[in-house]
């Protein structure tokens, strides 16, 4: 069946809320999905996750571990059509309808893939894909262009506005005013919360889409010095190369990852990482970060170190700070936000022990840098995603780290708090001592400090 159909006689409609990180949008989302009650209304959060904030099978090494992937979890195949059959419209036009939606959404690749092991960017195709086999007449979506490469991000505009032509009601939730489409018919700028901007003055433009395009730059504070705390910050060394990978070969099933890839980073140098969404970006940071039990059976040094002969993965850890969509996936649970930060002395998911007090002011300390010392008593579910990018950001420096790895750290973040936590990057990466790998599909999004690039394919 034709989705034109399914929607016949109804006008589309596209209306965008856009507006700072924590300025109101997802209340005034779930206002309208109370407003809506009784009608086929979806709404999808494009956040971090690979299931439900209440999985507690998962944990944070799941996506790379093969067992579990093929034990435990369904492929994309699978998933779509439980989606597709519980809409009760199982009919021949409906059947080439959902043919049409898998080529016009690229996703036929993925199909045969397990889930839990595609990239986070591919999951968002996946979970708008089941949303519309449901057969919604209402779509609110929160955050879609987070974690897609251009050609992706191009794809879902092109969706948006046919679904729109078809009859749907949309309604877009944004942080930055680039991801506002140009079809959209209605904008609502929600009324930003100041109270806590770094110095900041958002300027509307004109046309009334609230860009905050012009604003002042971000104060900051100095950087806390380093304690060498329980995550074992500022440690010697000297090493003079930091990340080394000869041939580096990653499979999946009859899926190649990773084909052959020989790579090295030296101590104070600030690489950015790139590649289309599924090239293989997250799986090559999970062997540096010893995520990944492939990296045993890969030629891979660190720290000038050979993995496997004999360091523990807490020996590597604790000279790495990091962040991930998969480290957010993890933290899913109510922890207080000055728990998640301290929690990055540890190289823990959460914090197993009472952190002392001189840890406990460090992290005090680390969230003033990033503005969000007045969260540290908050429940990390009760912020919003941006808030909780920001929380996740600050644990990745909070042990002054080597080596720092920030796999798509802006994810949400509203062009403030982008700007400001580039500032922070530069600044400590002006310590000749300190290495940066970093990981974005947005070019405005790298640091001015970023002077290697990496680039993946698919292999």
């Amino acid at each position: 069946m034709d989705t034109a159909k399914a929607h016949q006689g109804r006008q589309g409609h596209l209306t965008v809320i856009s507006g700072l990180n924590a300025s109101g949008k997802t209340q005034m989302a779930q206002q309208l999905q109370l407003q809506m009650d009784g009608t086929r209304v979806r709404y999808v959060a494009f956040c971090d996750t690979y299931g439900t904030a209440t999985d507690r099978s998962y944990y944070l090494q799941q996506r790379w571990n093969q067992h579990d992937i093929e034990q435990e979890t369904p492929t994309v195949a699978a998933s779509l059509e439980r989606a597709f059959l519980l809409s009760g419209d199982d009919t021949p036009e409906r059947r080439q309808w959902q043919a049409l939606l898998y080529q016009q959404m690229n996703i036929e690749p993925l199909l045969n893939e397990y889930i839990i092991s595609i990239s986070s960017g591919e999951l968002r195709k996946v979970h708008l894909l089941k949303t519309l086999l449901a057969k919604p007449d209402t779509l609110i979506l929160d955050n879609p262009f987070i974690g897609l490469d251009a050609p992706a991000r191009s794809l879902l505009s092109e969706q948006l506005l046919a679904l729109r032509q078809q009859g749907l009601q949309l309604y877009l939730l944004v942080s930055r005013p680039n991801e506002i489409p140009e079809f959209a018919d209605k904008v609502i700028n929600t009324e930003p919360n100041t109270h806590h901007l770094p110095n900041t003055h958002p300027q509307p433009l004109p046309n009334g889409r609230g860009a905050w395009l012009d604003y002042s730059a971000a104060k900051l504070y100095k950087l806390p010095s380093c304690t060498g705390g329980a995550g074992g910050g500022c440690l010697g060394g000297g090493e003079s190369v930091v990340v080394q990978l000869r041939d580096v070969s990653i499979r999946y099933g009859e899926r190649t990852i990773l084909n052959r890839l020989s790579w090295t980073v030296c101590q104070g140098e600030h690489w950015a990482l790139s590649g289309p969404n599924g090239s293989g970006k997250s799986t090559l940071l999970s062997l540096i970060c010893a995520d990944n039990p492939q990296a045993y059976a890969c030629d891979i040094a660190l720290f000038g170190h050979q993995r496997g002969t004999g360091e523990s993965i807490w020996d590597i850890k604790r000279r790495i700070g990091y962040v991930s969509p998969e480290l957010h996936r993890a933290y899913l649970r109510p922890l207080p936000a000055l728990h998640v930060v301290a929690s990055g002395l540890r190289d823990t998911v959460g914090l197993y022990a009472r952190a002392t007090q001189s840890e406990q002011e460090l992290c005090r300390e680390w969230m003033r840098v990033f503005h969000i010392d007045h969260l540290a008593d908050r429940l990390f579910t009760q912020l919003s995603s941006g808030e909780q990018r920001m929380v996740l950001v600050c644990r990745a420096f909070v042990k002054s780290p080597q080596l720092l790895i920030l796999d798509e750290p802006m994810h949400g973040l509203d062009p403030i708090r982008q700007q400001l936590v580039k500032h922070i990057i530069d600044q400590y990466c002006s310590d000749p001592t300190n290495t940066l790998i970093f990981v974005t599909h947005y070019e405005e999004e790298l640091p001015s400090c970023i002077d290697h690039h990496l680039q993946l394919s698919k292999a």
